[in-house]
């Protein structure tokens, strides 16, 4: 076992994309466990758009990381050492690790332990069969409740949540519109993922694709970007829409809040139902998505993609790329030296 624990401290809030001057890179001796604890090793770390926002000062539903604490992440580590029956030695866990090399865990901790049946490689336990794919699903199925025929709009389409979101539509049977950046990822989804039509958001004429793309409207939005795409889709909403209203990134980095959209008059017109969820509400059913989620995957039903960065010290690397929409599906980083 490595004697080191390297951690990434939060030095300071940033304003716009994080930087050098954002975090501290501490090096610590690994941390010695009591009786109903465990150590666990990380070895990947998931980048997801709430890691920008926990480092904001306004609380979202969790408190903002405090100066000096260790930067707050999911991971996927392995026990190496175990006081706690529950987390026995060679088990992988799942859940807020923290950017770091080592984390003491026990049962007070809302962390999962990884079923020795599931076989999938790390980039999949931390997306598609983790918090990722569990955020699709019961945005999607409790929420959006897709239905056959509906149309179906996904935006940031190519990134981990909205490509397993947009095909569990496709499940359903709807008809599925996804918005990305790009031909490439609009190729990636029409042509590897099954969606009906891609809208490339960085394209002059987006919105005409989108109008083109949603000809009888939009019956269901599964909300991941806000500002002007989100106002450009609020105005193509059906009678009796749904929207679930998963994330908000393109105002992440902003110094100042975007200014609303002015489509509610059609949200009112339209009894169109907006519902914003947090994905830890469904906690305690983990479980039945990721069950599910699983039969999808073994059955070919459902594809995911990963892209991976290795080393440690790339983490703050990482969380840009995936605001300048660097990735396909899933963002992790591989830790391990």
């Amino acid at each position: 076992m490595s004697e080191e624990n390297r951690r990434f401290l939060l030095a300071e809030r940033p304003t716009g994309p994080v930087d050098e001057k954002t975090y501290d890179l501490v090096k610590e001796p690994v941390p010695s466990i009591a009786d109903g604890e465990a150590l666990v090793k990380v070895k990947w770390i998931s980048i997801d758009p709430t890691n920008r926002t926990w480092i904001g000062e306004e609380p979202t539903y969790l408190p903002p990381v405090a100066i000096g604490e260790v930067m707050r992440g999911l991971g996927l580590g392995e026990v190496v050492e175990s006081k706690n029956e529950n987390f026995p030695v060679g088990a992988l866990v799942n859940g807020l690790t923290g950017w770091q090399d080592y984390t003491v865990v026990s049962d007070a901790m809302p962390l999962m332990l990884v079923p020795p049946e599931v076989k999938a490689d790390p980039a999949t336990l931390l997306g598609t069969l983790g918090m990722t794919g569990c955020t699709a699903y019961f945005g999607m199925t409790e929420i959006g409740e897709p239905k056959e025929g509906e149309t179906v709009v996904v935006s940031a389409a190519a990134g981990a949540v909205g490509s397993i979101a947009g095909q569990i539509a496709k499940l359903k049977g709807a008809r599925v519109v996804g918005i990305a950046g790009g031909p490439k990822k609009c190729a990636w989804l029409v042509d590897q993922l099954g969606f009906d039509e891609a809208v490339d958001y960085k394209a002059d004429d987006w919105r005409k694709q989108l109008k083109d793309a949603t000809p009888d409207g939009i019956d269901v939005d599964f909300e991941n970007v806000g500002g002007e795409i989100m106002e450009a889709v609020f105005a193509r909403l059906n009678k009796d829409a749904r929207v679930a209203l998963c994330g908000l990134i393109s105002g992440y980095n902003d110094t100042e809040p975007p200014p609303g959209p002015r489509s509610f008059g059609n949200l009112l017109i339209n009894r169109v139902k907006l519902q914003g969820f947090i994905i830890l509400d469904y906690y305690p059913r983990f479980g039945e998505a990721i069950g599910q989620l699983s039969e999808w995957v073994g059955e070919g039903k459902i594809r995911s993609e990963q892209t991976v960065v290795e080393g440690f010290e790339r983490l703050p690397d990482a969380l840009n790329m995936l605001f300048a929409g660097e990735n396909t599906g899933k963002l992790v980083v591989n830790i391990e030296d």
